[in-house]
Formats: C-alpha cells, sequence, structure tokens
C-alpha cells in the first residue's frame, strides 16, 4: 500500500511520519512568515516524534537499513546548515539548522535522492522567490526572508520528486 501524492513511491509505513510531518510543516511555516523564528517547542520535539515514527515505519517494512540513512540524513543537513549559520550567521538563523536536522532524518530515510534534491530544492525555490521581491521592490536585499518556509518546501519536492529527477539527471549526462 502507498500514501496519497506519494502513491507508487512509499509505502503504507510512511504515512504517519509524513502526516506528522505536515502538520509540523504548516505551522511552522505559518509561524517563521509572521515571526521570523522556528519555535523549539515544536523543532526540538520533532527529532523525538519524527525518530519514534521512522522506526515504527522502518519495523513495519522489515527495512533497518532506512534508519542508518534518516541518522546520516538528519547528521548530514544538520552539519551543512550549521557551517552556513557560522559563516553567515545574518542569513541563516539557528532555528533553520535546527530544522535542517529534523528535514535531513525524514528525507534521509527516503533515500539519497529525496535528500539531495529535497536540500537544493529550498534554496532554489527560495532564491527565485527572493529574486522577485526584491526585483519588484517588495523587500531589500537585507530585507529578512523567512527561509523556514522554503526549507519545508523543498523537504516536500525531494520526497515528491527526488528518485525521478535525479534518475533523469544522471541519464541526461550518461551515467544511466
Amino acid at each position: 500500500m502507498t500514501v496519497g501524492a506519494f502513491a507508487g513511491v512509499y509505502p503504507f509505513a510512511f504515512a504517519l511520519p509524513l502526516l506528522y510531518f505536515v502538520t509540523m510543516s504548516i505551522a511552522l511555516a505559518l509561524i517563521d512568515l509572521d515571526t521570523h523564528t522556528l519555535p523549539n517547542k515544536i523543532v526540538l520535539p520533532s527529532y523525538a516524534i519524527l525518530a519514534g515514527l521512522l522506526v515504527i515505519a522502518s519495523a513495519l517494512e522489515a527495512d533497518w537499513a532506512r534508519l542508518l540513512t534518516a541518522g546520516l540524513g538528519m547528521i548530514i543537513l544538520f552539519g551543512f546548515y550549521f557551517l552556513l549559520a557560522m559563516i553567515s550567521p545574518r542569513g541563516m538563523g539557528f532555528g533553520d539548522v535546527k530544522l535542517a536536522g529534523v528535514i535531513g532524518m525524514l528525507l534521509g530515510w527516503l533515500g539519497w535522492a529525496p535528500l539531495v534534491v529535497g536540500g537544493f530544492s529550498a534554496f532554489l525555490l527560495g532564491g527565485v522567490f527572493s529574486i522577485l521581491l526584491i526585483a519588484t521592490k517588495r523587500v531589500t536585499r537585507k530585507g529578512g526572508i523567512p527561509f523556514g518556509p522554503w526549507m519545508l518546501v523543498g523537504a516536500f519536492v525531494g520526497a515528491a520528486v527526488g528518485d525521478p529527477l535525479i534518475e533523469w539527471y544522471l541519464s541526461s549526462i550518461g551515467f544511466r
């Protein structure tokens, strides 16, 4: 069995982690758009909740290797965002860094392609949106556009089209 928009792609066991991630994403996106913060009261418990749900999903699928990639995805995305925050503290808040770990865990469980595409999509989509806002003079270059919503949108892009997009790319450059 599979889940809604991800039919044919992910197992039914992924339904609970996905449902949790959707509800968490809606709350965080609305809060970040309003206050430019990603509250610890939501982000930090999400590590334990999502990890527990992914353990259950792995048990239902009898696929324990997914937990390893979930852990690595969490470390990789958290580490990448942490490095960005250290390089440019004014450009990346630590709330974004903490959220990156949660996103990395979810996308890592799905696989390497969703992790790469989801991580890259956040910057691509957020960048395009920022350029449009600057071009239409709705915000200045230093206007402070919240990045959390774009991280979450990127995660959904990675989950929805990560595998086929990477396959297409690898085929187009002659690796498949």
